[in-house]
């Protein structure tokens, strides 16, 4: 097994040891608590709902429960939605610190979303090129998410049990548990710096260098600081000549028609979508729902269950992406994902069609002790695959110059999907019934198929030579896909080398492209 936090040698890219100091864990994981809001969010909404105290503090009954319920869940969504568009904007023209800090305090749950994002953004640059650190901490947002979503679930487990439900602190300390990963975000804000890339691209080049070199602990004059800033600077140019000397988000809006960037988001967007219509969010937000319609009766036994799937999950999910997931790759992890999630799901309906759960409590047996034992496995099995592949899949893929605006695409879909599901799965549980674990069981076949023609592998490919996947005159298919790009890397070829830039010097080895392989 692989040591996560080994330092790679690249002969070809020397990385000083000084550079994968402390600062940039400091750097990295301060700024994940804005993950770690999201995560606990998402997770205590749907357990409250449940708890005695706050359905006698709201009034509801049996009656009002699911429409007001999918109200309060999908507001949460909706506000989300266009704090990812606000936040965009806002980072562009102020920077990514400012956005994270400043802008959480005045915009409040509307900016989640931004910080959770921005974040990822953030840990893309706060680690050395082309290291194992790097896609050690693009995961670490994720897994912060993941352990606070834990949390959420156990809260409310504990103060059900341990409060009674006459005493409105039954529901008033789960609501205040959000103040602490919003307190610590606060109080790693003077380890954050802000990005150098963007105060390079706002000609403030000479904090850009000091950021750089006191995350990297190297002096300014280093040689390795001095490449990257050149690397940032040319960039810089190289974008600024792309959009005819302009920087505005608007102006480079006009770069996501071009086939290749188009492509990528599209797919990005497709496996947002996908990753919650197999019916994830369903459980996070209304696990005791859920857990009731197969057979768990009472608020503490569905909440406890509730505990134990989160807790299954968070694990699976830390454990592959720390350990495994650069070994065995994304697209496999999300075909075996979907395969063993619809199995999952695919019992569940027909479980609960032949007892009608949802009506009257099945007896208890072997079939209750499956049903129970699938929800679990299902966690299992999107926890490796689904939970965080698409996260890490849409970092590698977007090129540098178009990130922001590809990953608001991006997040602005897995929020809208959100939306749809939390808003209409209290009607769904209300008239089809068992039928939700067919309808997602549907979903994911639709997704397998999707992963299997579409998403090819991306494991060892570095950002340079995405070109080789999805550029011009490459293969539409997965497989194709790969296979062109593995025969263009033996033969020596780069995504530079075959699309950019075009100059008349360069002017053969541009006209060269994939399929001459």
């Amino acid at each position: 097994m692989r040591n996560p936090f080994a330092i790679e040698e690249d002969p070809q890219n020397p990385v000083p040891r000084e550079a994968f100091g402390w600062r940039i864990y400091a750097v990295a994981f301060g700024a994940t608590w804005a993950s770690a809001m999201y995560g606990y969010d998402s997770a205590f909404i749907g357990g409250t709902l449940a708890l005695p105290s706050f359905k006698t503090a709201f009034g509801l009954n049996a009656a009002a429960s699911a429409s007001l319920s999918s109200n309060i869940v999908s507001t949460f969504q909706g506000g989300a939605f266009f704090g990812v568009i606000i936040g965009t904007f806002f980072s562009e023209r102020f920077g990514r610190r400012w956005t994270i800090g400043w802008l959480r305090h005045r915009l409040h749950d509307w900016c989640y979303p931004p910080d959770d994002w921005k974040a990822r953004v953030t840990l893309c640059w706060s680690c050395p090129h082309r290291s194992r650190c790097r896609r050690l901490l693009r995961s670490s947002a994720h897994l912060y998410l993941r352990i606070a979503l834990v949390f959420g679930f156990w809260v409310n487990y504990g103060v059900n049990k341990d409060i009674a439900g006459t005493n409105p602190l039954q529901w008033h300390i789960p609501v205040a548990v959000q103040l602490i990963p919003s307190g610590l975000l606060v109080l790693s804000l003077p380890f954050l710096i802000e990005s150098p890339r963007w105060l390079v691209s706002k000609g403030r080049e000479a904090e850009a260098l000091k950021a750089l070199s006191w995350v990297r602990n190297l002096s300014p004059e280093h040689e390795y600081i001095q490449w990257e800033i050149k690397e940032m600077r040319d960039q810089v140019q190289h974008e600024l000549d792309l959009t005819n000397g302009k920087t505005s988000v608007f102006q480079t809006f006009g770069e996501l028609k071009e086939a290749s960037i188009r492509d990528r988001i599209l797919i990005c967007v497709a496996l947002h979508l996908l990753q919650n219509l197999t019916g994830i969010n369903a459980i996070n937000y209304y696990s005791p729902t859920i857990f009731k319609g197969i057979g768990f009766t009472g608020t503490s036994t569905s909440l406890l269950a509730t505990g134990v799937y989160g807790l299954i999950k968070m694990m699976t999910t830390v454990i592959f992406m720390i350990f495994f997931v650069d070994r065995f790759g994304r697209r496999p992890a999300l075909l075996i994902g979907a395969v063993g999630s619809f199995g999952c799901m695919l019992y569940l309906g027909i479980f609960s069609t032949v007892t009608n759960s949802f009506v009257v409590a099945p007896p208890k047996g072997a079939g209750a002790n499956a049903a129970v034992a699938m929800i679990y496995l299902y966690a299992i099995f999107y926890g490796f695959s689904w939970n965080g592949i698409p996260w890490i899949f849409a970092s590698e893929v977007l090129p540098t110059r178009v990130r922001g605006l590809g990953m608001m695409c991006t997040v602005c879909m897995q929020w809208l999907a959100q939306f749809m599901i939390v808003y209409s799965l209290p009607y769904m549980v209300k008239s089809i019934k068992q039928g939700i674990f067919l309808f997602f069981a549907a979903c994911t076949v639709c997704a397998l198929l999707f992963a299997y023609f579409l998403v090819p592998e991306t494991k060892g490919v570095v950002l340079e030579d995405m070109e080789l996947l999805f550029g011009p005159n490459t293969p539409r298919f997965a497989i194709a896909k790969r296979k062109a790009y593995e025969e263009a890397h033996l033969a020596g070829i780069t995504g530079g080398q075959v699309y950019f830039p075009r100059d008349t010097k360069a002017e053969d080895t541009t006209d060269m492209q994939v399929e001459d392989v």
